[in-house]
This record gives C-alpha cells, structure tokens and sequence, in this order.
C-alpha cells in the first residue's frame, strides 16, 4: 500500500468512527469521543528540526460536549497542539522517533479550556505515533 494510501485511511477511520457516535443524540454517550489523526509535530533537537512525527489522538469529552459540538473546533485544537509543538517540542531525550506522550496530553487539555470550554474535554489519549524518518536518531 502506497504511503498517500495510509494516510489517507488514518484520516477517515476516525471520522468514519465518530459519525457512528453522531447518531446518539444531543446528550454526549458515555465514554463519548472525537478522534483527530495525521498532526504532524516537529522533533527538534539542537535547535533543528531533526523529524517530524504523525500523531493520531482521541479526545475523551465530559459536560455538555458532544462530538457534533466539537468537531468545528477540531481545527483550533490541532493549530493550538502545532504551535505548542513548535514552541515547546515534545521530544523525547535520544529518541527522535516518538512524541512524549504525557507532555503533549497536558498541552493540548489546556489548550482545550479556551476553546472548547472547562470540562469539555476529560483526557487526551495518543492513539498511534508514526515517525516520518525511522533512522538518524539519537547523537549526529
């Protein structure tokens, strides 16, 4: 399978996931969450971007938020998660072929407060991790 193929069915799982949740009504089901998928965040080590990694997510979402609800705020969450990226990396020391995870959750749920409202979203779950580069890691 060609590359452009891959993303391509990255991008359209979750969407296609999250129109089966459309159908659940005003009230967001229990356990009810939006996927983003194909955000590419930059690895920079030594002051060069060293790599770039696709990241797919899954916003948990609490309160009143509902996948329909959220979906028009999917572009300023993944704008909000490449600046934090670009401003503050989130590069794992000697590894730059993965994302810290823990870092990037605890960005993206305060990015989340302004755009979405407090308690909008619950969690921030890294689905999957693809690294552009797989070699020239670590030291030159």
């Amino acid at each position: 399978m060609r590359r452009r193929d891959l993303i391509a069915a990255s991008v359209a799982l979750p969407v296609l996931a999250g129109g089966a949740a459309a159908h659940a009504g005003d009230r967001p089901a229990a356990g009810a969450s939006l996927g983003i998928a194909g955000v590419g965040l930059p690895i920079i080590a030594g002051g060069r971007i060293r790599n770039y990694v696709f990241v797919s997510l899954r916003l948990h979402l609490g309160g009143a938020a509902t996948p329909e609800s959220m979906r028009p705020k999917e572009a300023y969450l993944r704008d909000a998660l490449v600046r934090a990226g670009h401003r503050t990396p989130f590069t794992v020391a000697d590894d730059w072929t993965r994302i810290d995870a823990a870092a990037l959750s605890a960005s993206l749920m305060r990015a989340a407060v302004p755009i979405a409202g407090r308690g909008a979203v619950t969690r921030v779950e890294v689905i999957s991790q693809a690294p552009r580069r797989r070699t020239g890691v670590g030291g030159a």
